[in-house]
């Protein structure tokens, strides 16, 4: 009788000890800091990556798009958590959100210090003009002198200050917002815009465009989804849900819907 006592006992640990082992299990498979919502950091007012409706308070854009679709795909709500730009990694540092979508270009400076999704959509850099500037610009180094204006703390800022340590001089025109530099081009308070190819496709395929693309750097960059490091679960995660939507077509519907083009294709691979 005591050995069935002590075997019921020995069952009832196991039980409770599994028990244990399942509720860790699945504690530790908990993706996001609150359960069942995929918060997303990203700036609204990059167009056509992230941009308000005409409501002003719809967010829409490709990014918004992907990352609504991959919320989806994790089983999760969405919220999306409009950040400045200069301030959206110590937002990621400080856990406010799960992670970045908003055009960040994987970079090894990033990298060292945060984690990333699979690309998901190829960039680079171009320069912009009014039609009816007079200007003769057909490389970077045709900007000497002039007033150049671009989003500071992007890529579009590393590439001029490149140009500026290989001797280019020009007068730089920093802006919290691309929105800005693009409003101070129109108004003729700067004399071109650098800006990624991908956001300036928008501006010059919107009707009544006044802006025209003059060079096209190559496409060598890449954007991603940025994490926490360590946050190994759910970068897996997000990254299987852009290959699964890039194997479904979803991606270049997106691509399609944003840019009337398929400008993904050249990260499927990456």
């Amino acid at each position: 009788m005591k050995k069935v006592i002590m075997l019921a006992a020995a069952l009832i640990g196991i039980a409770v000890l599994t028990g244990c082992s399942k509720k860790e299990s699945i504690s530790a498979k908990k993706l996001t800091l609150t359960d069942g919502v995929l918060k997303i950091g990203t700036e609204i007012g990059y167009p056509p990556f992230e941009y308000y409706a005409e409501d002003g308070k719809t967010p829409g854009g490709f990014d918004i798009e992907m990352g609504t679709e991959i919320a989806k795909r994790l089983g999760c709500k969405v919220e999306f958590v409009d950040t400045a730009w200069d301030g959206i990694l110590a937002g990621l540092d400080t856990e406010k959100y799960d992670c970045i979508m908003s055009a960040m270009t994987i970079t090894p400076e990033r990298q060292a210090n945060y984690d990333f999704s699979c690309p998901y959509i190829g960039n680079g850099q171009s320069i912009v003009l009014l039609k009816t500037s007079k200007l003769q610009i057909k490389t970077p180094s045709d900007l000497a002198g002039l007033k150049v204006a671009y989003q500071a703390e992007t890529t579009s800022d590393i590439f001029m200050k490149k140009q500026a340590a290989n001797g280019l001089k020009y007068q730089p025109e920093e802006y919290d917002k691309v929105l800005n530099a693009f409003d101070d081009l129109r108004l003729g308070r700067a004399d071109a815009v650098c800006a990624d190819v991908l956001v300036s496709i928008d501006y010059i395929n919107k009707p009544d465009s006044p802006f025209v693309i003059v060079w096209k750097g190559i496409p060598d960059e890449f954007f991603g989804v940025s994490l926490k490091k360590g946050n190994a679960a759910l970068q897996t995660a997000i990254t299987k849900s852009i290959k699964d939507m890039f194997a479904d077509g979803t991606m270049e519907k997106i691509s399609q819907k944003n840019f009337n083009a398929d400008m993904v294709s050249t990260a499927k691979n990456k």
